[in-house]
This record gives structure tokens, C-alpha cells and sequence, in this order.
């Protein structure tokens, strides 16, 4: 039997190559860069990361259960931190010698029962058959590059290749989009900026990073409220702690708390209230010289950068190969494939709180399912069946997410980490 090949060294990468190793399953991993890390390794040349970034969720919520980080690493650890975090955990579970590094992968293609995988390294063409593939690339690579009516003739740049608060050193700056990465931008740019302003299209929830001395991500949860009564009572907290976005300026937000991602930022608000950055609605078209505003006011600017996200971003292997439809991949649980029992999308979920461990989970679900597909082939077929059914049906919840295509791949945390349990607990008991 061919190995297992898994593409990636971030830290579902990471995970899911432990987990194969621990049901004695042959994997190979590739990885572009020299080192693990993945995006949190600033230096990759696939990341998309900052000098100033740090987590938004808070490191006991984040970290990976079995292996917690040390006391010394801050509530909110910055990207350099973590690097050194997953490095740490390579080295503890004997990761390494498992990958081969400086690879790009190139293409993939279905070959009989297998996949071929071709790749490059060191200048060179290398070929790998695989019996199965697991994608832990990452869903935070692919800029979401915006076109706009008119030209503008000054700089314009993405937040993927945003490093350090230099740039905008004396500049009038305007920056498009206003989710977690835009903010913390807009935070570095009034530091080093001739002026700020933000482009805001619609409303967001803004949490502070820490209530009462605790991570806000700490506070409350340990009784499951229904999801109605908890996004009224913690929608109404953060407007007695914070107040009304439009206090400040901003869009209110025209949908329930939860219903996208919020922003976790405790300078942003305190900015605008202080004049330091100017909230903007959207772009009309763009001008020589800077851009005119939906509300026919106009601004002119020396830099302008895109904060607008990121596309899920497989370009290796044909869309039609991952279920794809409109915004993603159409897979059970966000992993299992109704079109291939041997290609799996690892990490391809958000949800508010789910961290690491949720990830992990998924990896021992898919390892386990692995093994029983070598060991049990007629109960792994069993499982693939429901894999047909129910690959269309989203683990929401029933939470109403905004049809916005960074919430496609969102699930609700509670009933997906349930979901993943109960699959592994009918394969521990041979349903």
C-alpha cells in the first residue's frame, strides 16, 4: 500500500500527521516552507502574517488540550510565540521525520484507486503516489482582492502582503474592510500614518479582549444556553461594556450576535473615538488621487490597502474533485468527501471558540475512519454511504450565518465538536 500524503505543517497539519502516526498509518507530509508553522511562521513564504499579530482568542481556549502552552507565553500570544509553540510540538511527537520540506506542490490528479502527486523541490520535479490525501493548507493564503470602478494612481496592496506599520509612514492611508486583520492594521497605521481612514460596508460586534481582567473568551459557557437567549443576553452585553457601533460612528450590525465573526480588538473603538481613524462608507469609484465615497464625499490618499479576507485556495487539484459548490467544498462534517473516500479537506471550519483541539478532534475522526477502511472495509463503507447523505447538510446549529462566502466553511462549535464525538464513539462501538 502506497502512504498517505498530508499537504501542510501549520498546526492541522501537524495534528493530523500525529494522529495517522498513532493508528500506525504510512504518512508522508509536504511543505513548502523549511520548518513547521505554517501561517504563524512569519517568515514562510505562504503567510500571510504581521509584525503586530497576535491571537484573537485567548491561548487556553486556542492551544491543543494534551499539550498547553507555557505559563511564560502571554494570554494572547504573538505569532512568533506560536511559531515556537508548533516547533515545540513537531519535536514532542516526532513529526519531522515524517515530512519533506521545500516542497510546492503542483498538481494532483486521480490515478485508479490512488493519487498522484507532483512536486517541487530544490528546483527539481519529484512524483508521489498516495493512497489517500489529506489538504491542511491553510484557508488563509488566497487574498480576496477587490476590483473597483476607476484608477487610482497611488499605491495599492492587499493585508496578505502587509508586514510591518513602516509603510505608512507619513501616508494618508485608507484601508478597505473592517474584520479582525483590517483592525489591527488601522491600530498599526495611526502610529505611523500622516492620516487613517476606514472603508466600512456593514456592521460588525465588537469585543474587547479582556472583561474584568479575563479573556472575554473565557467568560461564560459552562451551561449551554439556546442559541436565541445567548446571542441576546451576550449581544446585550457587549453594548452595556462597549455601546452601540453607531455610537462611533459605525454601521450597527443588522443581524444577531454570532451570525459572522466578530471583531476582537480592545484599540479599535478607542481610536475612533479619539479621532484617530475616520470611518468611511463604501467606495463609488476610485480616483487618481484617492476614492469617492457612496455618500458623494471624496478623500484623497497615498496608499490604499484591501483588508477584504481571503478565498479558500486549492490550486493544485480541480474543484470538482472537492464536491465544490459556490463558495466551497460541499463535504460531511466539513471534511469527509461523498466523491472520493480517500480525499480529505482538514481544517476547512470556523467557529467561534473551536481552537485547535476542535481541529484535533477532527484529525482523530479521519484517522479513525482511515484505519477502519484498512480494517474493516465493509464498515467503512458503511460510513461513506452517510458521507453520500449528508455531505449537503451544514453543522450550524441552527444559527442563521451571513450568506457571505468567508462564512461558508462556518459551523456552530457546540453541535460540530458533538457531531465528531458521536461519529467516534459509533466507530469505537462498531455502529
Amino acid at each position: 500500500m502506497n502512504p498517505y500524503v498530508v499537504i501542510g505543517a501549520g498546526p492541522m497539519g501537524l495534528c493530523t500527521v500525529r494522529r495517522l502516526k498513532e493508528q500506525g498509518i504510512e504518512v508522508i507530509g509536504l511543505e513548502a516552507n523549511s520548518d513547521v508553522g505554517g501561517l504563524w511562521d512569519i517568515d514562510s513564504p505562504t503567510s500571510t502574517m504581521y509584525d503586530s499579530a497576535h491571537l484573537i482568542s485567548s491561548k487556553k481556549m486556542t492551544e491543543f488540550d494534551d499539550f498547553p502552552m507555557a505559563e511564560s507565553v502571554a494570554t494572547y500570544p504573538r505569532h512568533d510565540q506560536l511559531k515556537k509553540y508548533f516547533q515545540e510540538y513537531a519535536n514532542h511527537f516526532d513529526l519531522n521525520s515524517h515530512y519533506r520540506f521545500g516542497c510546492w506542490v503542483e498538481k494532483v490528479e486521480c490515478e485508479g484507486n490512488n493519487w498522484r502527486i507532483v512536486y517541487r523541490q530544490n528546483d527539481q520535479t519529484h512524483e508521489l503516489l498516495a493512497s489517500g490525501l489529506l489538504l491542511a493548507n491553510g484557508t488563509l493564503h488566497h487574498p480576496n482582492e477587490v476590483t473597483f470602478k476607476g484608477q487610482f494612481s497611488g499605491q495599492m496592496m492587499h493585508s496578505s502582503e502587509y508586514r510591518s506599520a513602516d509603510v505608512f509612514a507619513d501616508k494618508r492611508v485608507l484601508i478597505v474592510g473592517c474584520g479582525n486583520s483590517g483592525c489591527d492594521i488601522a491600530v498599526d497605521a495611526v502610529h505611523r500614518a500622516k492620516s487613517v481612514d476606514m472603508v466600512v460596508r456593514r456592521g460588525y460586534y465588537f469585543l474587547p479582549k479582556f472583561i474584568a481582567g479575563r479573556p472575554t473568551d473565557t467568560l461564560g459557557g459552562k451551561i449551554r444556553l439556546p442559541n436565541r437567549l445567548k446571542q441576546a443576553l451576550d449581544g446585550l452585553l457587549v453594548k452595556l461594556i462597549s455601546g452601540k457601533p453607531s455610537c462611533y460612528g459605525l454601521p450597527d450590525p443588522d443581524y444577531r450576535m454570532y451570525e459572522s465573526h466578530p471583531v476582537v480588538n480592545s484599540l479599535f473603538l478607542h481610536h475612533i473615538g479619539h479621532g484617530d481613524i475616520t470611518v468611511r462608507p463604501n467606495i463609488e469609484t476610485l480616483t487618481p488621487d484617492g476614492a469617492m465615497f457612496s455618500n458623494g464625499e471624496q478623500g484623497e490618499y497615498d496608499l490604499i490597502l484591501q483588508a477584504t479576507g481571503y478565498k479558500l485556495h486549492y490550486p493544485f487539484i480541480e474543484k470538482q474533485h472537492l464536491n465544490w459548490h459556490k463558495d466551497a467544498p460541499q463535504l460531511y462534517l466539513n471534511v469527509f468527501n461523498p466523491l472520493h473516500n480517500n480525499l480529505f479537506v482538514m481544517g476547512m471550519v470556523e467557529a467561534s471558540g473551536l481552537g485547535w483541539q476542535g481541529r484535533d478532534n477532527q484529525a482523530q475522526l479521519v484517522a479513525k475512519v482511515i484505519r477502519l477502511q484498512q480494517d474493516n472495509p465493509k464498515a467503512a463503507e458503511l460510513f461513506f454511504n452517510k458521507v453520500k447523505t449528508k455531505s449537503g447538510i451544514r453543522v450550524d446549529g441552527g444559527m442563521h450565518y451571513l450568506e457571505l462566502e468567508r462564512m461558508a466553511y462556518y459551523v456552530h462549535k457546540a453541535t460540530y465538536l458533538e457531531a465528531i464525538a458521536s461519529e467516534m464513539r459509533q466507530l469505537n462501538h462498531g455502529v
